[in-house]
C-alpha cells in the first residue's frame, strides 16, 4: 500500500487545461500494470458509478422547487389578486415574505448540513413543503397566504445549499460545470413546462368549485410531496453509498476522485475554515454579485407572465409566451457550458452573459416594439447562466468542508436578500424603475467577478512560481489533500480555476 502511496504522490500534478482536465489516452508507461490499468481506468471513465441515472431526482427537485415557488407568477393571470383582495403593493410583498423565511433558516440550515444525512434531510423539506403549497390554495386573504409564503421559504431554504453541496461531492471539479448547469437548466425547464402547464390549468375555472389557480397549487403541492417520499427512500447521499454497490477497485477509485472533487463530508466544524473565508476579497465579490444577480430573479421569478401582459398579450397568452423564458434559459445556460468548455475561462464567461442580460435589458427599456420587448425579455434571462457560473466557480474553487458549507451557506444569504428587494422594485407597468435597478445591477456584476478573477489570478501566479513551473503557464493542477480535509488557501499546490 505504501508503493501504491508514492505512485499517487508522483502523480501529484497533471496537466489540465485550465478547468477541463486532460485525459490520457493509454495508461502511464512507468507504473505497473496493475496500477497503470486502474488510473488509467480512473481519468478515462466519465463516471465509475451509477449514480448519475440513480440520483435524477437531483435535477426533479430542482424543477419542483423552482416551479413551486414560482406559482404566483400563474396565479397573479388567475383571478388570484382579484380572490384574495390584493391591493398595492401586497403581491410584491407576498413574492418578497417567501425570502424572509429562506433567510431565517440559513443559520440552521448550514448546522444541519453538516450533521444529519443529506438524502433523509432533503426528503423531508421536500415533503413538507409541497404540504404548505398544498395548504396554500385553500388561503382566504393576503394575511394567510403570506404565513404559507413564509414557510413555503424556510422549507425550501435548505434544498439549492444540500444539492449543490452533494454535486460537489460526487463529481470532480472538470464535471461540475455540465452538473450544475444541466441541474440548473431544470429552472428553464420549469419555466417552458409552467407555461404549458399554466395554459392548461388556466382554463380549469370552477372546477370542483375551485378556482384555477388553486387547482394549479393542489396539483403541483401533491406530486411535489410524492417527490419528497421517493428522495426520503432513495436519494443517495455518498459517493460510497451501499446503495451503489461498488466493489473493491471502484471504492479505491472513489477515494481518487475526491481528491479530484476536494469535497469530503466531515461532521467537524472548523472555526479557522470560516475566518479564512470571511478575510478573503473574492468572498465578499461572490456573495455582492449574488446578491445583484438576484435582485433580477427575485422579479423575474413572479412577475414575467406580467411583463409580458404588459406588452399587450391577453392573460392566457402571457401565460404561455412564459414557456419561451424557460426555452432562453436552457439555451443560455447550454451555452455557457459549451463556452467554458471551449475557452476555460468561467468568470470571463459569466461577463459575457451578463452583457447580453444588459443588451435584453436595454431593448426592454428602449424599444416601443412589441416584438423586440419580447426578444429582449427573453434575452434577459440570461442571468440564470452567470448564477450558475458564479456557483460552479465556488464549487471548483472553495476547498475545505466547513469553508465550502460556509460559502454557500453566507452565498445564500445574500441570494435571499436580493430576491426578497427585487420584487419591491417592480412598482407598476411597464416597470420602468425596477428594469433600470436591474440594469445598474448587472453592470456592477461584471465588476466584481473581474475583481474575483484577478485576485485568484495572482494567487496561481505566486503558487505556480513557487511550484517551479511557469508563472503564465497555469497548466498544472494538483491532486488535493482533501482527504486531509484542508482549505484552499492552506493547500498552497491548489490552483485556482478561473
Amino acid at each position: 500500500m505504501n508503493d501504491m502511496n508514492d505512485k499517487f504522490t508522483s502523480l501529484n500534478y497533471r496537466y489540465m487545461d485550465d478547468s477541463i482536465y486532460n485525459r490520457h489516452t493509454s495508461p502511464p508507461s512507468d507504473f505497473n500494470h496493475s496500477y497503470d490499468d486502474m488510473h488509467w481506468k480512473y481519468n478515462n471513465r466519465d463516471d465509475i458509478f451509477t449514480a448519475d441515472s440513480r440520483n435524477e431526482g437531483y435535477s426533479v427537485e430542482e424543477r419542483a422547487l423552482f416551479f413551486d415557488k414560482s406559482t404566483i407568477n400563474y396565479a397573479a393571470l388567475m383571478s388570484f389578486k382579484q380572490d384574495l383582495h390584493l391591493v398595492g403593493s401586497q403581491f410584491s410583498l407576498l413574492g418578497s415574505i417567501f425570502y424572509l423565511g429562506y433567510f431565517l433558516f440559513q443559520l440552521p440550515n448550514n448546522y444541519l448540513l453538516q450533521r444529519v444525512p443529506i438524502g433523509k434531510y432533503i426528503g423531508t423539506l421536500v415533503i413538507l413543503w409541497g404540504a404548505v403549497l398544498l395548504c396554500t390554495a385553500f388561503g382566504k386573504n393576503f394575511s394567510q397566504v403570506a404565513g404559507m409564503r413564509f414557510l413555503l421559504g424556510f422549507f425550501e431554504a435548505g434544498i439549492y445549499p444540500s444539492l449543490t453541496l452533494l454535486i460537489s461531492t460526487f463529481y470532480r471539479r472538470s464535471e461540475q460545470i455540465v452538473r450544475l448547469g444541466t441541474f440548473w437548466m431544470c429552472n428553464g425547464l420549469a419555466l417552458f413546462v409552467g407555461g404549458l402547464v399554466g395554459y392548461g390549468i388556466g382554463h380549469m375555472t370552477n372546477t370542483g368549485h375551485l378556482k384555477a389557480w388553486q387547482w394549479l397549487m393542489i396539483i403541483l403541492g401533491s406530486v411535489t410531496i410524492g417527490m419528497g417520499i421517493i428522495s426520503f427512500f432513495f436519494l443517495i447521499d455518498s459517493p460510497k453509498s451501499s446503495a451503489l454497490g461498488l466493489n473493491a477497485e471502484q471504492e479505491l477509485l472513489v477515494e481518487e476522485r475526491t481528491k479530484d472533487n476536494a469535497t469530503v463530508r466531515t461532521t467537524e466544524i472548523k472555526k479557522e475554515q470560516i475566518w479564512e473565508a470571511i478575510k478573503e476579497v473574492r468572498f465578499w465579490c461572490f456573495c455582492f454579485a449574488c446578491l445583484l444577480i438576484n435582485l433580477q430573479n427575485g422579479a423575474m421569478t413572479i412577475y414575467n407572465a406580467q411583463i409580458t401582459e404588459s406588452f399587450g398579450f391577453n392573460q392566457l397568452q402571457s401565460i404561455l409566451l412564459t414557456a419561451g423564458a424557460g426555452g432562453s434559459t436552457i439555451l443560455f445556460i447550454g451555452l455557457s457550458i459549451i463556452c467554458v468548455r471551449k475557452t476555460r475561462q468561467t468568470i470571463y464567461t459569466a461577463c459575457g452573459m451578463t452583457a447580453i442580460n444588459i443588451i435584453g435589458l436595454i431593448l426592454l427599456l428602449a424599444i416601443p416594439v412589441t416584438k423586440v420587448k419580447l426578444l429582449g425579455f427573453y434575452m434577459a434571462w440570461s442571468y440564470v447562466s452567470v448564477y450558475v457560473l458564479l456557483i460552479t466557480c465556488i464549487s471548483n474553487n472553495v476547498t475545505g468542508y466547513t469553508k465550502k458549507i460556509f460559502y454557500n451557506g453566507v452565498l445564500m444569504l445574500f441570494y435571499t436578500i436580493g430576491n426578497f428587494v427585487g420584487p419591491l422594485m417592480m412598482v407598476n407597468p411597464p416597470y420602468t424603475e425596477g428594469i433600470i435597478g436591474y440594469l445598474v445591477a448587472n453592470c456592477l456584476v461584471i465588476v466584481l467577478f473581474l475583481i474575483s478573477r484577478w485576485r485568484m489570478a495572482l494567487v496561481n501566479k505566486r503558487r505556480l512560481i513557487e511550484m517551479g513551473h511557469s508563472s503564465d503557464s497555469a497548466m498544472v493542477s494538483p491532486y488535493t489533500y482533501v482527504q486531509e480535509d484542508i482549505s484552499d488557501e492552506q493547500d498552497q499546490s491548489f490552483i485556482y480555476i478561473l
